[in-house]
């Protein structure tokens, strides 16, 4: 019944964002549909990559992320699995010691709960235990984070639980750029990825060109984006708190305020180079995320500042937007508030500059 009720928000989450002329004039690609064509590209071009989960294959996903590739692949490379996370989990981990390229997905990286044990202690450890004789090229992907009305046990960012581990690489992707170039350059990666996606981005649409269509098309994974170029404030998020910087930005240019929105895209490894160099420029810095703020992605880059030069580059502290430290609330109105919105990193970006 959750199941069924995650899949029914997942196709409620379909809206547009890019409308400008430029954007409306170039092709149009959702999230949904850069990762399932990502997953296309892989499978067709490495007979030892497959992908297998609950509902991935006659169903074509719980999101439709993987539409058409059990009819295209077939019951060898897209493989339904019972309702078991460690089950599946273990099987994908084992193949990938075998020189197979499993992609497991996990209806909700909630979910991922269930085979935390695998990902941590198999598939992350594995090649510093061996003394670098077995890799496991395996990649951790679903939907990840807040989602709409789905409450407490099916509403966190797991960005700092895995982000923690060190033998795992950690991506999250924002737009369909993001989305299909991550995506591939994890299928294609030695080592074990999470791809930390969010469903309500699924049917957002972007604006592509060429290159990003291009079936070479990657992302290199470690290396943070700048969204929007500025000289006062920086501000850094990843996932879907992109779209709730971008807006602040926007807001704050209204005031004559010229803020520099910084795409993660990797949690670890975390590009502290990009963070560091416009930091030197706008002398002031926030970190969104939607997930809790304790030990969190914008903890981390609080900590890694204190520790570099480019902290006394800072001309005031930092300032961390969070999801606010309580399990995720039901109340469609509380859930709202638990989470920062474009008013709250404006409010932030203004204390910060020292302005009303």
């Amino acid at each position: 019944m959750l199941r069924s009720r995650l899949s029914k928000v997942a196709c409620a989450a379909q809206r547009a964002f890019s409308t400008s002329p430029k954007a409306l004039a170039a092709k149009q690609m959702t999230v949904r549909d850069g990762l399932n064509s990502a997953l296309d590209d892989e499978l067709a071009r490495d007979d030892r990559v497959f992908l297998l989960g609950e509902e991935v294959a006659q169903y074509d996903g719980a999101y439709k992320v993987s539409r058409g590739l059990w009819k295209k692949y077939g019951d060898k490379r897209i493989i339904d699995t019972p309702i078991t996370e460690m089950g599946f989990a273990g099987i994908a981990v084992g193949a990938a010691m075998a020189g197979l390229r499993p992609i497991c997905e996990f209806m909700t990286f909630n979910f991922s709960m269930q085979a935390i044990d695998h990902v941590i202690n198999s598939a992350a450890k594995t090649f510093y235990m061996s003394a670098g004789a077995v890799n496991v090229p395996i990649v951790f992907r679903g939907p990840n984070g807040a989602s709409a009305g789905v409450a407490a046990q099916h509403s966190q960012c797991f960005a700092a639980w895995y982000a923690h581990c060190p033998g795992l690489k950690v991506v999250s992707p924002y737009d369909t750029e993001d989305a299909r170039g991550l995506l591939k350059a994890a299928i294609r990666d030695p080592d074990p990825v999470v791809v930390l996606e969010n469903e309500l981005m699924y049917g957002v649409a972007f604006p592509v060109d060429e290159t990003v269509t291009d079936v070479d098309f990657l992302v290199p994974l470690g290396k943070a984006k700048i969204m929007r170029p500025g000289k006062d404030i920086t501000i850094v998020a990843h996932s879907k708190a992109v779209e709730t910087a971008l807006l602040s930005a926007a807001e704050l240019a209204k005031k004559g305020i010229e803020a520099e929105v910084i795409n993660l895209r990797s949690i670890r490894p975390l590009d502290m180079q990009t963070i560091f160099t416009s930091v030197r420029k706008t002398h002031h810095l926030i970190t969104v995320e939607n997930g809790w703020p304790q030990h969190g992605v914008g903890a981390e880059i609080c900590a890694r500042f204190m520790e570099d030069p480019a902290f006394f580059e800072l001309d005031a502290p930092v300032w961390r937007c969070c999801g606010v430290d309580v399990p995720m609330p039901y109340a469609k109105t509380l859930e709202l508030h638990a989470l920062p919105r474009e008013p709250d990193v404006t409010a932030a970006a203004l204390k910060v500059l020292g302005k009303k």
